[in-house]
């Protein structure tokens, strides 16, 4: 088990728990793992920065940098928030945060990949997979994570080397499940983290 302390402004490069199926009994396990995702034939995750903190849905089976991770190394990254920013002028952006109606918490999908380290010790990290906004996100941004239904875990999960990847699930979520609203502009620093994060303002 993990002790996880709340985690109100989730960074790039940071270890993050994530549910992927255990490969010996085939249950789902949470596992802690790099946000922005390095390809097991990487050379050196220092140079890779953290342009692989996200996946486009559209490239995925096209780019070698994603389409081995999409068949065999699915994986959910579990949220109750996330946040994106709108741009207001040159200079200046203003943050909002998205979850579910009820407070539900929820889950994105994932990619995830295994890099060995020159000294043998593994890396496991992990992509968010973005896809078209639906009509609560398009007020902010171009795009948004693909946040997978209960009901298709099971099946976004069970990676099969014979079956085509569930890229079907890859869509917009239903809108009318969701709502925004707008945060201080005080998460556009990760030195702050606390749950004043994500209160609403006017």
């Amino acid at each position: 088990m993990f002790d996880l302390p709340p985690d109100y402004n989730v960074a790039p490069t940071t270890f993050q728990p994530v549910v992927r199926l255990s490969k010996s009994t085939g249950d789902r396990k949470l596992v802690m793992m790099r946000w922005g995702l390095v390809p097991s034939w990487h050379k050196d995750p220092k140079h890779l920065g953290v342009s692989a903190i996200n996946a486009q849905a559209e490239s995925l089976m096209e780019k070698p940098m994603w389409r081995r991770a999409l068949q065999k190394r699915r994986c959910l990254v579990p949220a109750d928030a996330f946040y994106e920013w709108r741009k207001l002028d040159a200079k200046n952006k203003q943050p909002y945060a998205f979850g579910m109606k009820n407070g539900e918490p929820f889950a994105f999908a994932g990619l995830w990949e295994r890099w060995m380290a020159p000294d043998g010790k593994p890396l496991d990290s992990f992509a968010i997979i973005t896809t078209d906004p639906n009509e609560v996100a398009a007020q902010v941004h171009t795009r948004m994570p693909v946040i997978v239904e209960p009901k298709d875990y099971t099946r976004w999960l069970a990676a099969d080397d014979e079956a085509r990847p569930p890229i079907d699930l890859l869509r917009p979520y239903d809108a009318d499940a969701m709502k925004l609203w707008k945060v201080g502009s005080e998460v556009g620093n990760v030195r702050n983290n606390d749950a004043s994060l994500c209160v609403e303002i006017q």
